[in-house]
C-alpha cells in the first residue's frame, strides 16, 4: 500500500502527481458501514499573496445540524496553487486542525469544500482526506474542475450525472429553485448516491451545505481576528 503521507510533504508537483495516480487505486466507492450521528465540514482560508493559511473543522451533528465543535489552525503553506493537486497544498493545515480533535470527539464522515473523485486522476482532496484520517468523506465543489454534463432541472434536489469519458465521477446537484449547481463526488467509502444524500440533507437555506458554509465562514472570522483558535466546544 503506498503511504498517503509524503515526508513532511516536501514533494514535486509532477512527483504528487504520480502519488496521486497510485493512491487512486486505494480508493473504494462502497455504502457506507456505519450510520451518521455527526458530519464535519472542512475548509481553509487565505490572506492574499500570503502563504499564511487558515484552517479548521466544524462538527455538526447529523441530520439535525446543530454544531457541536469546531477547531481552528494556523500554519504556512509550502506546496505551490496547481490546478488538480490541490490537497497537496491544504491537506497538511487540514490535518493540524484535525489532530486537535479528541478522539472520542471525532465526526463519522468529513465534506470538504473542494473535490472527491471528480478528478482528473480521481484523486481529490476529499480522497486524500479521507485516507489521511481513516474517516469516509465527500467533496462538495462550488465549481467544475472537469467531466461534462447536462444542466439538471432548476427545481432543488435535481441531479444530473459528471461524466468523464463516459465514466461516472460525480453528480451536478441543484440546491436549491433556480441557483447553480454544486458537484458532489465521493471521496472514499461511500457512494454517489450516499454523498448525494448527505449533500441534500445538510442543505438549508442556503446553496451550500451547512458543514462546508459553516466553517467556511469559521475560519474566515479566525483569519479577521474575530474568534481565537484551537478546539472549542459549543
Amino acid at each position: 500500500m503506498t503511504d498517503p503521507l509524503p515526508a513532511s510533504w516536501d514533494i514535486s508537483p509532477q512527483d504528487a502527481i504520480e502519488l496521486q495516480k497510485k493512491l487512486s487505486g486505494q480508493i473504494t466507492l462502497h455504502p457506507l458501514e456505519s450510520p451518521i450521528r455527526t458530519i464535519a465540514g472542512g475548509d481553509i482560508s487565505f490572506n492574499l499573496y500570503s502563504n499564511t493559511v487558515y484552517a479548521g473543522f466544524i462538527i455538526l451533528k447529523f441530520p439535525e445540524l446543530i454544531p457541536i465543535a469546531r477547531c481552528v489552525i494556523t500554519t504556512e503553506v509550502t506546496f505551490p496553487y496547481v490546478p488538480g493537486l490541490l490537497s497537496f497544498r491544504e491537506s497538511p493545515a487540514l490535518l493540524k486542525a484535525w489532530e486537535l480533535i479528541p478522539e472520542d470527539k471525532k465526526p463519522d464522515i468529513i465534506m470538504l469544500d473542494g473535490q472527491g473523485v471528480a478528478h482528473p486522476r480521481r484523486f481529490g482532496i476529499a480522497c486524500h482526506i479521507s485516507l489521511l484520517t481513516g474517516v469516509p468523506a465527500l467533496g462538495c465543489g462550488k465549481s467544475l474542475l472537469t467531466g461534462q454534463y447536462t444542466p439538471p432541472a432548476l427545481e432543488k434536489g435535481s441531479t444530473s450525472d459528471l461524466l468523464d469519458k463516459g465514466e461516472k465521477i460525480g453528480t451536478v446537484l441543484r440546491t436549491k429553485n433556480k441557483v447553480n449547481p454544486v458537484f458532489v463526488s465521493p471521496g472514499n467509502r461511500m457512494t454517489h448516491e450516499e454523498a448525494v444524500e448527505i449533500a441534500l440533507k445538510s442543505v438549508t437555506k442556503y446553496r451550500i451545505p451547512e458543514p462546508t458554509r459553516l466553517i467556511h465562514n469559521e475560519v474566515n472570522a479566525f483569519r479577521r481576528g474575530e474568534i481565537e483558535g484551537g478546539y472549542f466546544e459549543l
